[in-house]
């Protein structure tokens, strides 16, 4: 069995274009959360949101290449670009062949689907663009990144709502391990605040109208983010073999369903999928030091997970350093994941339990240390990162400190 180890991570986020820039502000505790600017949101009742701040995609994309990208498609494409550089992975030498891409995403071309339904529907125009269909689908971010760097190994989608990104550098870890790849470019991408989107996410009503605080008593919600984070994945041998720079090991990966319910989580399927990665990564309780939560700020969500951390954890749980960054960078749905582990790979390799956010009074059952508001300096030997998400579906990344 190989291990795993990250070479290259590349983010664009609502606080910064770059992984350097969206971890300075994660690890600050500097929300991007703010006034929707990317279409009139006078008619919502949700008006906030954590958008991709000063994009001009002119900027990294001439137009006739723009014609074939969904919004989706350029966040991963920009990610990809800096992790592949950071690695500094040569794909010409016969890699290209043993490289898998894997990038999650829940929701896809929104914008893309809106954009036709509107001409469709709202000014009765009968053409659409004509690359809607391949602009649109799923896998379409999986495809452009495997095409931008000529990758020919197993190139797909994963698509489990807001664990689709730890599903897809999962089962990038996994297939590394195992000889089933050398290297993978994974993460997840996520672009769908448009007005059509978040009315549905109103309806829900599991929004916050002025911004995301988790596990605080006055918590209202949840916010939406976009954006994308993808990495470079390989062997070790081969990172070692090349002199690569190791950000981190990737050591476990867990995964349950809850097979219960569409939007209530469950303690019992989010705990095992924790357990299943520590057993995954063969550490102990008290091998973990930080633990990135879920944490969407909605009232069930951060009591269960509470609940499921105690569960896992035991009398270590009170020992952990825990922290939601989506009060900085939203939720970015199927991102979200990959967005996150620019948070556990800063905590890993600088030593910092990054803050939880806009904390104000704790809720009393969530009684863990959420690390409130400042970045604290802790060492972090080892580290989880949570995504739970809507149907039940549960993944768990475990993470080391590469020495």
């Amino acid at each position: 069995m190989q291990r795993v180890v990250i070479t290259g991570m590349g983010c664009i986020s609502s606080v910064g274009h770059t992984a350097p820039e969206s971890w300075a502000a994660i690890a600050e505790g500097r929300t991007g959360i703010g006034p929707i600017a990317t279409f009139p949101a006078e008619l919502h009742s949700v008006r906030v949101a954590a958008e991709v701040k000063n994009y001009d995609p002119a900027e990294h994309f001439d137009e006739r290449r723009l014609t074939m990208l969904d919004r989706t498609s350029q966040f991963a494409l920009i990610a990809a670009h800096e992790a592949v550089a950071q690695a500094g992975v040569d794909f010409s030498n016969g890699l290209a062949d043993d490289t898998a891409v894997i990038v999650g995403t829940g929701i896809g071309a929104v914008r893309t689907l809106d954009e036709c339904f509107r001409r469709l529907y709202g000014i009765d125009n009968r053409r659409v663009h004509p690359f809607t269909v391949p602009r649109a689908m799923t896998c379409a971010a999986a495809s452009m990144v495997s095409i931008e760097f000529g990758t020919r190994g197993p190139a797909f989608a994963v698509t489990s709502a807001c664990a689709s990104a730890n599903h897809a550098i999962g089962l990038a870890f996994w297939m590394i391990r195992t000889g089933q790849a050398r290297a993978a470019i994974a993460g997840g991408t996520e672009a769908c605040i448009t007005a059509g989107a978040m009315k549905s996410w109103e309806a829900l009503r599991v929004m916050a109208t002025d911004t995301c605080r988790p596990f605080c008593r006055d918590r209202r919600g949840m916010t939406i983010g976009e954006g994308a984070g993808i990495y470079v994945l390989e062997a070790l041998d081969s990172a070692r073999a090349r002199g690569a720079e190791i950000l981190a090991e990737v050591a476990g990966f867990g995964m349950t369903s809850d097979a219960g319910d569409m939007v209530q989580p469950s303690e019992a399927g989010a705990a095992k999928a924790i357990c299943n990665a520590l057993r995954d990564a063969a550490m102990a309780p008290d091998d973990v030091d930080y633990v990135n939560a879920h944490g969407t700020g909605t009232a069930i969500n951060d009591v269960t997970e509470t609940r499921a951390l105690r569960r896992s954890f035991g009398p270590h749980a009170a020992r952990l350093a825990v922290s939601s960054t989506k009060a900085v960078h939203g939720h970015g749905l199927g991102a979200a994941g990959a967005l996150e582990l620019v948070a556990v790979l800063g905590a890993l390799r600088e030593q910092v339990a990054p803050p939880t956010a806009n904390f104000t009074d704790p809720d009393p059952q969530c009684d863990l240390d959420y690390v409130p508001n400042r970045p604290r300096e802790v060492p972090v030997r080892a580290a989880l990162s949570n995504s739970f998400a809507f149907g039940g579906l549960n993944a768990v990344l475990a993470l080391r400190r590469f020495n």
